[in-house]
């Protein structure tokens, strides 16, 4: 019994390590990293109302994280993942564009509210990249499952 934990264990940090070693498991690890440390910088702030933004994105991202690094999109079909994960990245970006402009422009005296500002600009500017990215493997895979051109009848 106690080799079969160990080895799915041992499964489990291989997938982590080969998926963190992709492009979209760099960007997903690279966004919750992010929004770990705009959390900090929000809660340490005066104004911890914007907490919730960063906490509401990390757990999003990784949700997907875990839901692409075990393979689960090929298994549960009902949702389409590619275009969840789009839908997440935009208002991932648009959000945290929005208000990083907010706390930079109105956080006179309150270093950690520039602070997590900052990091929210460039946490937008990630997860614009992320949904540009995402948007491009879109429109390749619906390029290459057009429907055929036959004639006959």
């Amino acid at each position: 019994m106690a080799d079969t934990e160990g080895s799915s264990s041992g499964g489990c940090l291989e997938k982590l390590k080969s998926y963190v070693r992709t492009r979209k498991g760099r960007i997903l690890a690279a966004e919750i990293i992010l929004s770990l440390i705009i959390l900090i910088c929000y809660a340490v702030s005066k104004y911890g109302g914007y907490t919730v933004i960063a906490i509401c994105e990390m757990v999003f991202a990784s949700i997907f994280f875990v839901v692409f690094m075990m393979g689960m999109d090929k298994q549960f079909l009902v949702v389409n993942w590619l275009w969840s994960d789009l839908f997440r990245a935009v208002i991932g970006a648009a959000l945290y564009l929005i208000t990083s402009l907010i706390c930079v422009i109105g956080g006179a005296g309150d270093g950690a509210r520039i602070a997590g500002g900052v990091f929210g600009l460039l946490a937008g500017i990630l997860f614009a990249y992320d949904s540009y990215t995402i948007f491009l493997d879109i429109k390749s895979s619906r390029q290459h499952t057009a429907a055929p051109t036959d004639d006959t009848v």
